[in-house]
Formats: C-alpha cells, sequence, structure tokens
C-alpha cells in the first residue's frame, strides 16, 4: 500500500468519524430554560445555603444542582421534562417534590420543615462541625478515590505522613516509605504536578514537612489515566492544598505542641475581591524523632564450619525544623480568560546524633565490640515558581490550559563518624554530600465536549530534569594523622533526564454505559556522568533512551444511582531513582553499604482492576479485585563481602505478580458513631534467581509466594455538635520470600476534637501508636547467613493542637462547567495533571 493510498483511508475514515461526532453532537444539544425559585421554612423566612437537586425522570444527564444564596434565592439552567426536586439544608428535613418544567421563569417558592431536634445554634456558629458530620470521606469515581481528612481526628495538628498513615488502600512504614497495595513505587503530586514542598527527599522529612492543617483532600489514583505521567507503577498520590473560594479576607491559624518533643504553627490566608484572588499558606515549626534499628546477623564458614555472630544496635536521634510558604494569585481577565502565578518557598534543616555498636562473638577467638558515633547535619532549601493560563472557548466546556513550573532544590549533608573498637579509636571519616537539583515542567492540556456525553481530551509535557552530586568521604586511622580520601565513595556525578509526553483520551457514554479510552507516549533521554578518585575505576557517561506507549481503559457500569462496575486497564513505568544508578551513592556505614547499579533499566507493569462501588443510605461499600504484573522487577540483592559488610544492590530481576481485593467502606453505624474501614487481602509471586558468582559464591533465588493482608478500622464516636473523639487500629500481615521473611505489624492511634467559640476554634488532641508496637522486623538469608532486623522509626507519640477560623464573606460558586458524566478533572484551580 504506497503512501498515498494511506493517506485516502486515513482521511475517509477521520472525515467519517467527525460526521459520526457531529451528528452525535447534534441529537444530543437541546435548549435549556432558566429557572428559578426561592426556598422558605414554615414561617415563609428564607433558607440560605440551601442544597436543590433537579433529577430529571427520563435522563440523568439532564439532572442538576444548585445552593440557594444568602437571601435563599437560586437559578439555573435546565432542559425542559419532568423533575424531583430534593431540598436538603442543615437542621431541616429533606423535603422532595415533582414538578414539570416547561418555561423559562420562577417556580415560586419551596418550603422545608425543621428537625425536630434542631437547636437554637446558628449554622455559622457550627460551621466546623456539621461539615464534618455529613461529608463523605471517602468517594469513588471513574478513574479515582477522594480521600476527605477533614474528618480525620487522629492526624490534627500532624502531617502529610501522618495523614496518608489514614487513607485507605495506602499504607506507611515506619520510616516514611508509602506504599499502595503493597508496592512502594509511588508517585506524588501536589495540586496535579510535582512540588517544591517535597525537596529532594520524598522520604519521611518531606513528608513531615506538610501540615495536615493546609491539606483539603487526597485523591488516590491506583490505575491513572493516559492523562497523568506514566511514572509510578503502584499509583500516584495526589495532594490537593486547600485555597479559600470566599470573599474577603478568610483564613485560620493552627498551632501544636506535641511530644517527643514537636511544635508547630501554620496558617491558612486568602483574600478574593472582584476579579482577582489572592492566597498565603504557610508555617513551620520544631520536632524530635527517636530512630532505632537493629541487626543481628549469623555468619557460616562452610570449609571450617566456623561462625560470626555480630549484634548491632543503631539509635539515631534527630532535631528537625521545617518552614515553608506558598503565595499565589487569580486573575480573572475576562469570564472566559484567567491568569495566575504563585510561587513556593521550603527550608528544611536538621541536626542528628547516631550510635552504633556491633559486638562479634567468634567461635574460636575473642570478642570484639565496636561502636560509631554519628554526627550530622542537613540543609535543604526549595523554590518553585508556577506560572499558567485557562481560557474558556465557550461555555459548553471547551477549554485550554498552559501552564510552566521551574523548580529548584539544594541539599547540604555533613556528618562525622567517630568508631572505637574494644575502647581504641580505630577510625574517623567525615562525609559530605551536596545534592542540586533543577526542573522544569510544561505543558498544555485540551478538553472538546463533543453533545452532553462525550469529550476529548489532549495534551502535551515537556520535563527536564538535571540532579547534580558532589560527594567526599575522608578517612583517618589515627587522631595524629591527617585524613585522606576514601577514592571509591569521593565523585562527582550528574543526572540528567527529559521526556517528552503527548496523550490522546476519548470519553462517553451510551446508556447506562460509561467508558474512557486513552493512550500516552512518553519518550525519555538519560544521560549519566560519573567519576571518582580511583584511578582504576573509568569514567562513565552513560546515555540511554526508552520510547513507550501506554495505553489505558476504564469502563463503568450504572446498575443504579450509587451503584455501578467498575473496570481499568493501564500500562506503567517505574523509571529507576537518579541516585539508584549511581555506583556508590552514599556512605555511612562501613558496615552496610548501599551499591548503585548503571545497568539498572526499568521496569513495566501492566495493571488490571474490577471493582464494584455501592451507596446504601448510610452504608458505602467499595471492593475492588486487581492484579498486576511487572517484568524486569527492581528488586533489592543483599550480599556480604569479604570483610563481612552487608551490601544492597538494586538489580533488575524476573517477574512480580500481585493480586488480592481492595476494600474499603463507610458506615453510619448510628448519629453518634461512624465507621471508616479498609481491608487488602493479597497474594504474591516473584521469580528471578541472581547468578553473578563475582558478588555470590552461587545462584541466589529470589523466588517467592504467599498471601497477605493489611486492615484499618476508624471509627468516629460523636458525643454531641461540638465534641468527637476516634479509635483507629492498623495491621500488616508477614510476607516471605526466599531471601527474606518480613513479619506482621500493628499499632492503634487515638484522636479528640472540641469545637469552641461557636464554630470559630477547633481544640483536638492524639495519641499515635498507644502500646508502641508499630515497628518493622524481618529475617534476611543469604548463602552463608542469616540476619535478625528490627526497626522503630518513630515511638509512641501525642500532640495538642488549636485552631482558629476567621472569615469575612461567603462562599462564591464557580461558574457550572456542562457537566461531563465520566469527568475524571483533579478539582483544583490549576489544571489537570498531565
Amino acid at each position: 500500500m504506497n503512501q498515498t493510498e494511506i493517506i485516502s483511508i486515513f482521511t475517509k475514515k477521520t472525515l467519517g468519524l467527525t460526521f459520526v461526532l457531529s451528528a452525535a453532537a447534534f441529537a444530543f444539544a437541546q435548549d435549556k430554560v432558566g429557572v428559578s425559585g426561592t426556598v422558605v421554612d414554615k414561617s415563609n423566612q428564607p433558607v440560605a445555603y440551601a442544597s436543590v437537586t433537579f433529577s430529571n425522570k427520563t435522563s440523568k444527564l439532564l439532572s442538576d444542582a444548585t445552593l440557594t444564596d444568602e437571601k435563599g434565592n437560586y437559578k439555573l439552567d435546565l432542559t425542559p421534562g419532568n423533575y424531583d426536586i430534593t431540598i436538603e439544608a442543615i437542621d431541616y428535613k429533606k423535603s422532595v417534590i415533582n414538578k414539570q418544567i416547561t418555561t423559562a421563569g420562577s417556580i415560586g417558592a419551596l418550603s422545608i420543615e425543621p428537625e425536630a431536634t434542631s437547636t437554637n445554634l446558628k449554622t455559622q456558629d457550627i460551621q466546623g462541625v456539621v461539615i464534618t458530620a455529613t461529608a463523605k470521606p471517602y468517594k469513588v469515581e471513574l478513574d479515582k478515590r477522594t480521600y476527605d481528612p477533614s474528618q480525620d481526628i487522629v492526624s490534627k495538628g500532624g502531617n502529610l505522613q501522618d495523614v496518608l498513615s489514614n487513607v485507605p488502600s495506602v499504607s506507611v512504614d515506619t520510616d516514611g516509605t508509602v506504599s499502595m497495595r503493597g508496592s512502594s513505587n509511588v508517585r506524588f503530586l501536589i495540586n496535579g504536578k510535582p512540588s517544591a514542598l517535597l525537596g529532594i527527599d520524598d522520604g519521611a522529612n518531606a513528608l513531615q514537612s506538610i501540615p495536615a492543617d493546609q491539606i483539603e483532600r487526597i485523591e488516590v489514583i491506583t490505575n491513572p489515566s493516559s492523562k497523568f505521567e506514566a511514572s509510578g507503577t503502584a499509583g500516584i498520590l495526589n495532594i490537593i492544598l486547600k485555597k479559600s473560594k470566599k470573599t474577603g479576607f478568610n483564613g485560620s491559624v493552627t498551632g501544636t505542641l506535641g511530644y517527643l518533643p514537636q511544635t508547630n504553627l501554620n496558617t491558612n490566608l486568602s483574600w478574593r475581591k472582584g476579579n482577582l484572588t489572592w492566597f498565603l499558606n504557610g508555617g513551620g515549626g520544631y520536632r524530635e524523632s527517636k530512630n532505632t534499628n537493629r541487626n543481628n546477623a549469623t555468619f557460616y564458614n562452610a570449609i571450617n564450619g566456623g561462625r560470626t555472630n555480630t549484634d548491632q544496635e543503631s539509635i539515631s536521634k534527630n532535631k528537625n525544623s521545617n518552614y515553608n510558604a506558598s503565595t499565589g494569585l487569580v486573575y480573572d481577565i475576562s469570564d472566559k480568560t484567567s491568569v495566575n502565578a504563585s510561587g513556593t518557598v521550603r527550608t528544611f534543616e536538621s541536626d542528628n546524633l547516631g550510635n552504633i555498636t556491633y559486638g562479634y562473638r567468634f567461635l574460636n577467638a575473642p570478642s570484639l565490640f565496636t561502636e560509631r558515633i554519628n554526627t550530622g547535619a542537613n540543609n535543604n532549601l526549595a523554590f518553585q515558581g508556577d506560572f499558567g493560563l485557562d481560557h474558556k472557548f465557550d461555555d459548553k466546556g471547551q477549554n485550554i490550559s498552559l501552564s510552566l513550573s521551574l523548580q529548584s532544590n539544594r541539599s547540604y549533608n555533613d556528618t562525622d563518624v567517630n568508631q572505637i573498637t574494644n575502647n581504641i579509636f580505630e577510625l574517623q571519616n567525615s562525609i559530605s554530600q551536596t545534592t542540586k537539583n533543577k526542573t522544569l515542567v510544561g505543558k498544555a492540556d485540551y478538553e472538546l465536549p463533543i453533545g452532553e456525553n462525550s469529550r476529548i481530551e489532549a495534551g502535551y509535557r515537556l520535563d527536564i530534569n538535571n540532579n547534580n552530586y558532589d560527594n567526599d568521604v575522608l578517612e583517618r586511622y589515627s587522631p595524629f594523622v591527617d585524613f585522606h580520601y576514601l577514592n571509591n565513595f569521593t565523585y562527582n556525578a550528574n543526572y540528567r533526564e527529559m521526556f517528552n509526553a503527548g496523550y490522546v483520551q476519548f470519553k462517553s457514554k451510551i446508556g447506562k454505559l460509561g467508558y474512557q479510552v486513552g493512550v500516552r507516549n512518553e519518550y525519555s533521554n538519560v544521560d549519566i556522568q560519573y567519576s571518582n578518585l580511583n584511578s582504576d575505576t573509568k569514567n562513565i557517561d552513560n546515555k540511554k533512551s526508552y520510547n513507550n506507549l501506554f495505553p489505558t481503559i476504564f469502563l463503568s457500569y450504572e446498575i443504579a444511582k450509587d451503584n455501578q462496575f467498575l473496570v481499568n486497564y493501564s500500562r506503567r513505568i517505574d523509571r529507576p531513582r537518579s541516585w539508584f544508578l549511581i555506583p556508590n551513592p552514599s556512605y555511612t556505614d562501613n558496615q552496610n553499604i548501599f551499591d548503585g547499579n548503571i545497568d539498572l533499566n526499568p521496569s513495566y507493569v501492566d495493571s488490571y482492576e474490577f471493582g464494584y462501588s455501592i451507596s446504601k443510605g448510610k452504608f458505602t461499600i467499595n471492593p475492588t479485585i486487581y492484579f498486576r504484573h511487572t517484568n524486569d522487577d527492581v528488586k533489592m540483592l543483599v550480599f556480604s563481602d569479604a570483610n563481612g559488610a552487608f551490601h544492597t544492590k538494586p538489580i533488575n530481576l524476573g517477574t512480580d505478580d500481585r493480586y488480592g481485593l481492595d476494600l474499603n467502606f463507610n458506615w453510619d453505624a448510628t448519629k453518634w458513631l461512624k465507621f471508616l474501614g479498609n481491608v487488602d487481602l493479597f497474594g504474591y509471586k516473584t521469580t528471578g534467581t541472581f547468578s553473578d558468582l563475582r558478588v555470590v559464591p552461587k545462584p541466589m533465588p529470589f523466588d517467592g509466594s504467599g498471601f497477605a493482608a493489611r486492615a484499618r478500622l476508624t471509627s468516629t464516636f460523636k458525643i454531641d455538635k461540638t465534641f468527637s473523639f476516634q479509635l483507629q487500629g492498623f495491621y500488616r500481615g508477614g510476607q516471605k520470600t526466599t531471601s527474606i521473611d518480613r513479619k506482621e505489624m500493628y499499632a492503634l492511634n487515638f484522636g479528640a476534637s472540641k469545637t469552641i467559640w461557636k464554630g470559630d476554634g477547633t481544640l483536638s488532641f492524639n495519641i499515635q501508636d498507644i502500646f508502641n508496637t508499630r515497628a518493622m522486623q524481618s529475617t534476611a538469608y543469604g548463602d552463608n547467613f542469616t540476619r535478625e532486623s528490627y526497626m522503630q522509626w518513630q515511638p509512641r507519640q501525642f500532640a495538642v493542637s488549636l485552631t482558629y477560623r476567621f472569615k469575612q464573606g461567603e462562599k462564591i460558586e464557580q461558574p457550572k462547567r456542562k457537566k461531563d458524566v465520566n469527568s475524571n478533572a483533579t478539582g483544583d484551580d490549576q489544571g489537570g495533571p498531565m
């Protein structure tokens, strides 16, 4: 087939698709009429901010809803037809009436009666409590699940790590590692994009620098659509920060005191007048932590039958202070075009003191006792600037969004190590590492509605990421001699990645069947340059490139209102972290060394989900069956060298299959008792054998299979309209493979919240890990050793926080976009997270 024939066929197909879509748009297009009215009580007094829902008896696609203003009035546009009108308001009984809408105009006053148990308190006096009592904490949508942390009492006054510990389908290990359904390859976004708030370190330090009070909601995206970047095989966690939509000057201030010692002061401020909105979120605090790590190993000598036992205990005490501020503005040039700009600065400083003790007990030789004392300091500074333009071509939902994000991060890490053996000076290390990161993200997203229930979305994204590592390690064996460099660990490395991505997806609905299909293409170039002081090591200038297609499919079938099946598929990629590719990325302990792997390649995962969601009265349940198959899986190889030191190295090896049932539910058992639960029952099967005899004396299998469980249950007790408390239990079952056996873990948390000052203040108290049981325990098996490990990142702690809210204006509803029955928009004001 020649090129002319291909172009001719493509043209005919395109014209045919255009004709079909145009016909569909014409068929769905119907004229609407303006409808207005008033909601009043039995005394004929207006009811402000009542919810008025018009449910079309013929097609749910024609339904709509609105709120009354402060005078009880409302208005909206509806397609003529027969509607059930539902009126709901705080402290009033729900009312439903039927009306035939034929022409434009007022439908008169709709009356509702007060609840028999309603009090004389004004709505605004208990605003903070009422919102918590009526909102659903967990919502299921076509391609994501949304968690509302406002009802999360146990993390009041805490940080992002505390909030994530309570999110269904998400778990946080004691070292701050976040995982979803057993996988830690999670991609974090702030307001739909990478953020300087997370700094260079995306571990526990970064999670602890974002206050819980600044978080509006968390989107859990286990199978992201093609609109999202393909990184993160476990999925995406999109953290949406608060942004007020009220007129005038509004805000809140929260202060926290706790133990282990912590203090925090955070604020959210906004000002809105006319076409201009300004916001400021910021704060800071001080926090101390204590980390405990124990490793007890036994080495076997197959030649002479010898045995060596080593007992290692590491206790590290950290003092951290962090400050962050985000400010920005949104200016409406017209009712269709707006521009936005924002800036973020984040600082993080820490001082730590670590004490590591080693005990070596030999079968036929005297024992040795070694102590390493580490003193370290870390300083991290990050900046980010964001610019954007949003334009609506019409009022039917045709939009374009352009954005540019520039980020700069710098981190200094300095550590001094003193080691003595049997009370005799043995060595001293001085370690200094500087990491600098610069990132540019530019993107464009376009949306085109087709009729009432179809939409095409397309976009482009450019990412440029540059990391520079400068590492110096010095050592001396006597306090009276000069330091010398450890050549293998003194290096300079540069990691640069640039990738271009484009996507297109189509969403529509046929009867009760909703569907969304899309494809994303990502082309990435990676350049790694590395050199150290070892003359026997060749300098590295390694270039890699990858080009991949990532298809996604989402299906939903609506049996009835709030009752639907969900099926989806996506293909994802796990790109190696930059420091995984550096041969010797870090050095803090000569007995536990992490080795990078320049030959490490991406892993690819095919993810399938079949879910069901039903909401019946006060009970909502969402069971999801899932299966993930990973090729070239990244596994951590643990081996010992001739000196008895343990090395950990990431390698591509074999496959990894995960399958299971992820069950989330919400039950309002009574007016005073509510439950939110999550159960993840999953099986796993890993394959692969490592056979490099230069590293291990014989092949090391990684095969393993088994079944494990995770569960979380939060119970909320409402004593009255101003006082509630929570109990939360967490359990994680054990996992076992040929090389490692992880033990089970559980914890119990408590929180209480009291509304004061007529709704303008909230006093909260919580205890994390009441019984001090949240610790990781495991056993690793090698060819000539076994090692028992114990790690507790943070012991039991408690905190008291006080929030004060001040406000001038009332909420302004944003202009309604044309309803998209399969909408997966992030809901923030900064565009979609391509």
